[in-house]
C-alpha cells in the first residue's frame, strides 16, 4: 500500500513526451493515416448529421403544437366569453 501511494504523491509523468532529436530540433510526429482521417470525418458527419435530425425533430414537435395552442386559446376565449355572459345577466 506505501508503494502506492509513494507512487500517487511522487508521480511528475503527465503523459506528455517531447521529442527531439540530437541536434535540439523538435521532431514532427508522423503523418496520420489516410483511414485515420476518413474515420474522423466520418465522426464529424455523423454527429452533424444527428445534431441537424434532432433540430429538424424539435422543429417539427414544435409545428404540431401550434394546433394544439389555438384550440386551445378558443376554448379559454369561449369560457371567458361564457364567463362574462353569466355574470352579466340579472339574477
Amino acid at each position: 500500500m506505501k508503494i502506492i501511494i509513494n507512487r500517487m504523491v511522487n508521480s511528475d509523468d503527465d503523459g506528455r513526451t517531447l521529442d527531439m532529436t540530437p541536434d535540439g530540433e523538435f521532431r514532427t510526429p508522423p503523418p496520420m493515416p489516410w483511414s485515420a482521417r476518413i474515420l474522423r470525418y466520418a465522426v464529424v458527419l455523423a454527429v452533424l448529421t444527428a445534431g441537424l435530425a434532432l433540430a429538424a425533430l424539435a422543429l417539427w414537435f414544435a409545428l404540431m403544437l401550434i394546433p394544439v395552442a389555438i384550440g386551445a386559446a378558443l376554448i379559454a376565449y369561449a369560457v371567458y366569453r361564457w364567463r362574462l355572459w353569466q355574470a352579466q345577466r340579472p339574477r
